[in-house]
């Protein structure tokens, strides 16, 4: 699968200053699912880990990763999916080497993995009981193995995001949640991962407030700097508000976003830029915006966010819509002349 911008002036730089970078030129992209990174190490490290026999290449991955919070937050969450289905080889890594927090880590994150995939999505239908206890019972199964890795090397804040989906996967207490919030934040305060799983907990749609799951988000990009991607967690709070109150106008590109709603998206947007050196969560970033401007009916913008995506569409803010993040990228490309083939 490919794309081509067929639909913007050739040469021009991106408008109102959204994306500091050269020009895009129409091209062909390969569109990849489920790798919303530029990492070619984690690329190989995915596809040998879903082979099974070859394990500790992640593991290698995973070691490599200790110096950088943000590329072992996307590392961890690939290789967990990676994974899914197969957490006991990944438990039998972690036995060998039973003082390995990347092990311990990498197991529990996984263990998180397999339980969202089991989740009913309603928990009251009694034919559902059965697999409802099934999920939570795989979600458990997760603390023990997070908190292991925690207490093995005390710095590190990603099991403390891991814990932040576990929290949000079995519906505890709203102060365990802002104590794992806490002990995410404390040792790195900027992390991106961290605060998207915040700003989902946060939503109305997981009992949350919607002023305090903006105010979360808008606290957060006034404290970024202007290469730091969580400007996008404007977008994604759009997007959880839309899904909890506006459920019903997910229809047309023109029908989610007021004037003042689109102007904040393009303020937020306004304020991010790439760097030199673009962060690991760059790929995400430029989903939600692109998903966004496209839902706010801003086609130039959408074009570009998307094009900068490289082809590689994030499981956010697509799967909103439902389906496959691969089928709704490819579905507002066409739809900005944006061509899949």
């Amino acid at each position: 699968m490919g794309s081509t911008d067929l639909d913007r002036a050739p040469g021009r730089a991106v408008e109102q200053g959204w994306v500091r970078a050269s020009p895009v030129r129409a091209r062909r992209l390969r569109v990849v699912g489920g790798r919303p990174w530029l990492d070619p190490d984690l690329d190989w490290a995915v596809d040998a880990v879903r082979d099974r026999r070859l394990l500790r290449i992640g593991a290698h991955a995973l070691a490599e990763s200790r110096h950088d919070p943000e590329v072992r937050s996307v590392r961890v969450e690939a290789l967990a999916r990676a994974a899914v289905g197969f957490s006991g080889d990944v438990e039998a890594l972690a036995a060998e080497d039973p003082s390995n927090p990347d092990l311990w880590l990498w197991f529990g994150r996984t263990r998180v993995e397999e339980a969202w995939r089991i989740r009913p999505e309603a928990r009251a239908r009694a034919v559902q009981a059965k697999s409802y206890t099934a999920y939570t019972r795989s979600m458990q199964s997760a603390r023990d193995p997070l908190m292991r890795a925690a207490a093995l090397w005390p710095d590190d804040p990603v099991p403390w995001e891991a814990m932040l989906w576990y929290a949000l996967g079995l519906g505890l207490e709203r102060e365990e949640k802002d104590f794992l919030w806490l002990e995410a934040s404390q040792r790195c305060p900027t992390l991106y991962g961290a605060h998207v799983a915040r700003v989902v907990s946060l939503s109305p749609q997981w009992g949350g407030l919607t002023d305090e799951m903006f105010g979360f988000a808008r606290a957060a990009l006034r404290a970024a700097s202007c290469e730091d991607p969580r400007a996008a967690l404007i977008p994604l709070a759009y997007f959880e508000y839309f899904v909890q109150e506006r459920s019903g106008m997910i229809r047309g590109a023109s029908s989610w976003f007021s004037p003042e709603e689109r102007r904040e998206v393009e303020d937020a947007a306004r304020g991010w830029f790439e760097g030199d050196r673009p962060h690991p969560r760059t790929i995400e970033a430029h989903n939600l915006f692109g998903a966004a401007f496209h839902f706010a009916d801003a086609r130039r913008p959408a074009r570009q966010h998307l094009l900068r995506t490289r082809g590689r569409p994030s499981s956010l803010p697509w799967t909103y819509l439902g389906g496959d993040e691969v089928g709704q990228f490819g579905k507002a490309c066409r739809h900005l002349n944006v061509l899949t083939a």
